[in-house]
């Protein structure tokens, strides 16, 4: 069953201990530490000198009223805007170095976690949730530090640092000044928690509809040919307006907040230049005083402006925090591995002993399985659907851990091998085997982390009868095969498959007749591929096929969860009534069209 990360939003609009696990999280990542700190300095210098020029510009005012004009103070008060300037270019350029080579990092350790996670963590979390996690949430933490968390830091000097100069130059008109403070916390705060829970909501809204838009785009052909599209378009159109809808509500925060913010921000000015002009005009302060009053005014204003703006993003960190903790935090496949084995050169036996296994606290799906699996032979599994069939290929292939007995390879339990040692030794073949995205040489080669030479390649295309049909194809092995092989035919994509199956030399072979689904052309030739490989394999079958059953060494009878019958297919059609009844039914119903066919 799908489900969002998120269970329930945190407590309150800023979560402290998201915000200290994104502090762990980013010192452990490799954030330039360095770089950051000579930024930080950069930022702090560029404010500290921003403190600077609107003095002189008083003085400069103050002398220029007296009729005198002093050089040396306009060489330095154009030395200043240059520093300044130059301060906050090179401080800007290394805060985005830091912030984007900080999240590069993070984003890696990410999607090296996501490859290690174990299937399961997949059946409980929607891909393009994860996917949204990976890009979008990062995002979010780069630009906390590349436009926000040193600038705050600065920002707050810089308030600081003018509030002195302020009460320096004239301690009435910062009083002023100061009682306007407590306004603007009394607008930013409450405004804040609203738009928390509303970025929350916006997220959780996107990771759905991006959802929507996997799953559509993915299996397009499907809608199409059941005439789905006004039902996706209705769903689709549902998620966009309740898009539309939080999009508005966060406009209506700002509608609100950007005029309070501004109307504070005018009224005081306003008050400041006539309560300051009224004091010109008494004597009591000189006109240039009021010019650096006023701009070093605008030197508190702006920073503060970006106040609400960091209390924003810094909860949308937290959030995003909370939503890249699972994924950094879930146990992988093989975080227990601790040198593991590596797998024998000879191919061994594969024992089931008394393994039970069930995917939720539900009804187990396998119940006391026991199979003994012949080195070398060919093992075919029967019964229902929903019998346990493919959970014995996931927990073959080490999708997912028994939950009580042991499988063993040899004399060992399989997991006490190298997980990536024992993964290379198995083969698998689907009815729809999968290709991804690139060239039909890379698919071949697809898993194989050694060098594949091109005479072993074309040996495997070979053995697989793919060789023929790939070198009459324009581009030969350089052919894209598009998404998921949409280019090729099914047999075609079987025999790449098969290809690259034989390519990787397995021990063991996991089977789930490919041939179950093609026509009588491309089976035979899948058939004959399929033959060389198992030829050198242990091979474990789902049967389709009533050619894999009769040929087959042993046949396991699996019917919900449980082992009803073993044997070979002589001896289960005069023991096993089930089986034998299975058998007669299915080749009743389609001798007519392919005598072969088993459907189970």
């Amino acid at each position: 069953m799908e489900a969002p990360f998120e269970k329930e939003l945190p407590a309150g609009p800023i979560n402290k201990s998201m915000l200290r696990y994104l502090y762990k999280l980013l010192s452990t990542t490799g954030m330039p530490k360095k770089i950051l700190s000579i930024a930080a300095l950069l930022s702090i210098a560029s404010s500290m000198i921003g403190l600077v020029w609107p003095v002189m510009t008083g003085r400069f005012i103050d002398q220029f009223s007296t009729g005198g004009i002093n050089g040396l103070l306009i060489i330095l008060l154009v030395g200043v805007f240059l520093m300044e300037a130059l301060t906050t270019g090179v401080s800007y350029y290394m805060l985005a170095y830091a912030g984007n080579r900080t999240v590069t990092m993070l984003r890696k350790r990410l999607w090296s976690k996501t490859l290690a996670l174990p299937v399961h963590f997949f059946d409980n979390h929607r891909s393009a949730d994860v996917m949204s996690r990976i890009s979008r949430d990062t995002d979010e933490i780069r630009t906390l530090i590349t436009e926000h968390l040193i600038s705050f830091f600065s920002n707050v000097l810089t308030v600081i640092g003018a509030l002195v100069i302020l009460f320096w130059l004239d301690w009435r008109l910062t009083l002023v000044v100061l009682l306007a403070a407590p306004l603007g916390a009394a607008v930013i705060m409450p405004i804040g928690g609203k738009m928390y829970k509303i970025s929350m909501n916006m997220y959780e809204q996107l990771g759905q509809f991006a959802s929507v838009l996997t799953q559509v785009i993915g299996e397009i052909r499907l809608v199409k040919y059941s005439n789905a599209e006004k039902r996706e378009q209705k769903n689709g159109f549902d998620k966009v307006d309740h898009l539309f809808e939080l999009s508005m509500k966060e406009a209506k925060v700002y509608a609100v907040l950007s005029p309070l913010m501004s109307m504070i921000m005018i009224v005081l000015l306003t008050t400041v230049v006539a309560y300051g002009g009224m004091r010109v005009s008494s004597g009591a302060l000189s006109t240039g005083v009021l010019v650096s009053f006023v701009l070093l005014l605008f030197q508190i204003m702006l920073p503060i402006n970006t106040f609400a703006t960091f209390y924003s993003n810094l909860q949308k960190v937290s959030g995003a925090v909370e939503r890249l903790k699972p994924i950094l935090e879930a146990e992988v496949e093989d975080e227990h591995d601790e040198k593991g084995a590596i797998m024998p050169i000879l191919t061994q036996d594969i024992v089931f002993h008394n393994v039970e296994f069930a995917y939720s606290s539900e009804e187990p799906i396998l119940k006391g399985i026991n199979i003994y699996m012949h080195a070398g032979q060919v093992t075919a599994l029967v019964g229902p659907s929903g019998s346990g069939k493919t959970t014995i290929f996931s927990l073959l292939e080490r999708f997912y851990v028994p939950d009580k007995g042991l499988i063993t390879y040899g004399e060992r339990s399989i997991a006490d091998f190298d997980i990536a040692s024992f993964r290379s030794k198995i083969g698998y073949v689907s009815q729809e085997s999968p290709l991804v995205d690139g060239t039909i040489r890379d698919n071949i080669m697809y898993g194989r982390i050694d060098t594949v030479t091109e005479a072993e390649m074309i040996e495997a295309s070979q053995q697989a009868y793919a060789h023929d049909f790939i070198t009459s194809l324009s581009k030969g092995y350089d052919t894209e095969v598009g998404e998921r092989g949409i280019r090729l035919s099914g047999g075609q994509k079987q025999r790449i498959a098969i290809a690259r199956a034989l390519l990787r030399k397995p021990d063991i072979l996991l089977l789930d007749e490919a041939t179950a689904s093609l026509d009588s052309d491309s089976e035979h030739e899948v058939q004959q591929a399929l033959e060389h490989l198992m030829s050198r394999c242990t091979t474990i079958v789902i049967a389709h096929r009533l050619s894999t059953i009769t040929n087959a060494d042993q046949i396991v009878v699996l019917e919900f969860g449980q082992i009803t019958g073993t044997g070979r297919h002589e001896e289960l059609l005069n023991t096993h009534s089930s089986y034998a009844e299975w058998t007669n039914k299915q080749f009743r119903q389609t001798r007519s069209h392919d005598p072969q066919r088993l459907i189970d």
